[in-house]
């Protein structure tokens, strides 16, 4: 389970971001990206990041 401002990374392509926004009941979660695109992401589709 991620809380808003945790770091994270698209499982898919590694792309990093910042959690704005989370719906933790339904594992949903929005998303800032690198680039500032922003999208709704579930929770299986992301990690944290391994710095």
């Amino acid at each position: 389970m991620f809380e808003v401002g945790d770091r994270v990374v698209f499982v898919l392509d590694g792309a990093k971001g910042v959690i704005v926004e989370a719906e933790a009941e339904v594992g949903f979660y929005h998303i800032i990206w690198e680039d500032r695109f922003t999208s709704w992401e579930k929770e299986e589709m992301l990690e944290k990041p391994k710095e």
